[in-house]
Order: structure tokens, then sequence, then C-alpha cells
């Protein structure tokens, strides 16, 4: 198997680790505040977290076809660097989404929105 599969499956099994952990968090948060599923309100940092995850998961759909489209055509290295971004920027996301200064929201919002881009502009490059 090519080395290029390797990293694109690397940041799959850390995308999909990322995504895992915040669902998890959500899962605590909404225990530890007593909010009742199917309820996704009732206390600012439960939905803050909530979001943070479901923005995350609606991410998470469109970067892995991307990140895998672009690894065919592009070899490991430039799809590996721009997925690992896209999963390390979600971290930043959902801290920053968590706090009441949403700053660092921003900073991870737009680094994963620009690795999603890369990773697009890749696979498409490489469809032509």
């Amino acid at each position: 198997m090519p080395q290029a599969y390797y990293l694109a499956a690397l940041d799959t099994i850390l995308a999909v680790l990322v995504t895992f952990g915040l669902g998890g968090y959500v899962g605590h948060l909404r225990h530890k505040l007593k909010i009742e599923p199917p309820s996704t309100t009732g206390h600012p940092q439960f939905e803050r977290a909530f979001r943070a995850h479901a923005n995350t998961v609606e991410n998470l759909v469109l970067v892995l076809p991307a990140l895998w489209v672009a690894s065919v055509f592009w070899g490991g290295q430039i799809p590996f660097w721009l997925g690992l971004v896209w999963a390390l920027s979600r971290v930043v996301y959902a801290i920053g989404y968590a706090q009441t200064d949403t700053r660092w929201r921003g900073v991870g919002g737009g680094a994963g929105f620009l690795a999603l881009i890369g990773l697009i502009i890749l696979s498409v490059m490489g469809l032509f």
C-alpha cells in the first residue's frame, strides 16, 4: 500500500478521534448539567460544546472525501499536512467555542476552512 494511503488513514483516524472526543465532551456536559436527550439547549456551556461538535461532524463529511481524493492524486505529504491542520484546527475551534471570548473559535474555524479548501483544490486539480 502506498505511503499516501497510510498518511491519509492516519489523518482519518485522527479526525475520527477528535470528533469522537468532542462528542464525548458533549455527553459529559449533558450528564453534568442534567440536560436530558433529545434537548440541545439548556445551558450555554452545553450549547457551545454541542455546536462545536455538530459543526465538526458537518465538516468531517467534507474533509474526508477531499483528503482521500487529494491523496490519490498528489501522494501523501501535502494532503497529510492539510488533514493534520484540519484536525488540530477543530480542537482549537472547540476550545475557542467553549470560551465566552470566542477569538480562538475564529482562528480554528479559519485554519480548518483553509485546509479544507486546499484539499478540495488538490482534488479538483488531480481530476483535471
